[in-house]
């Protein structure tokens, strides 16, 4: 977390200094100075980066230049609307990817696995803000039925759990047919046959939980790489979270904001990566016993 903080701290003085964006082009050198001063930017470098690391410690991410708020209160504030967005998300993908995942491997050869292969190609080639801005286009503008900005309601859920999840959906559906393709030959599945276990059970619990494991770790990436990759989504649908906060961070070069949010996700995703572990660890005996 060192490092990440060192690294954001030097990369967001790259941005610009927002001085130049609180002030008009009419300003006399003693309102820069006055303004300087009050952001804290009138230190040397080095001194600013030691009340950082000390802030980091204690856990103070400083005040945002743009609001005058805490910096942990403004993310705290959103964070509950990207897990809602990013959870909505990977449930859409898990749910669609896994059941066209299955029938892929089924269908081998067939027109569905084509079809299937074909979407995943898609989602994992699209850009999701170009897939955001067609839905918006077709179910906003042309047809209606859909508002395209905002956190208005259920409905306001619909447009961006797609673009979001769609790219998510199309990497479980090529893993789930990958490790389906494997156990639905396995030696277990056509002893399970033999025994007379319906195709229907062999297939959905038998063989499909032995190739949930690669995916569970797949979710967990992904749900972190989701709520650190969604200010594209958030921002193209205004939807009121982490990312759109991060965007409008870098638009004011608030760099205590743009610090806190990039602490803030990366402590997220180092603790997502370690839960996944731990849940890897229970459902393969193999991991326990250190293979």
């Amino acid at each position: 977390m060192a490092i990440l903080g060192l690294i954001v701290f030097f990369v967001s003085r790259h941005t610009g200094n927002p001085v130049d964006l609180f002030l008009g082009p009419d300003v006399t050198a003693e309102d820069v100075a006055r303004v300087t001063r009050v952001l804290g930017l009138d230190q040397p470098l080095y001194t600013q980066l030691r009340i950082f690391l000390a802030g980091l410690i204690r856990g103070d991410f400083g005040i945002s230049f743009r609001t005058r708020r805490p910096v942990w209160e403004l993310v705290m504030e959103r964070l509950p609307t990207s897990l809602v967005l990013v959870i909505e998300s990977v449930i859409f993908a898990l749910v669609i990817g896994v059941y066209l995942g299955v029938m892929a491997a089924k269908c081998k050869g067939t027109w569905v696995d084509t079809i299937s292969r074909l979407i995943a190609v898609f989602g994992m080639a699209a850009p999701p803000f170009w897939i955001g801005m067609i839905l918006m286009q077709v179910f906003s503008a042309k047809l209606g039925i859909l508002p395209a900005i905002g956190m208005k309601g259920p409905l306001s859920h619909l447009l961006p759990v797609l673009t979001l999840g769609f790219f998510v959906m199309a990497g479980f559906m090529r893993l789930v047919r990958s490790s389906m393709l494997e156990v639905l030959d396995s030696e277990f599945a056509k002893m399970a046959r033999i025994k007379g276990v319906s195709e229907r059970k062999v297939t959905w619990v038998h063989c499909l939980r032995n190739s949930l494991l690669s995916v569970i770790t797949f979710a967990g990436l992904y749900i972190a790489l989701l709520l650190t990759g969604a200010v594209v989504v958030e921002v193209v649908f205004a939807w009121p979270g982490v990312g759109l906060l991060a965007y409008q961070a870098v638009q004011s070069r608030d760099y205590n904001l743009m610090q806190g949010i990039m602490i803030i996700l990366g402590a997220i995703v180092v603790g997502i990566s370690l839960f996944i572990d731990i849940i890897y660890a229970v459902l393969d005996p193999r991991v326990r016993r250190g293979f």
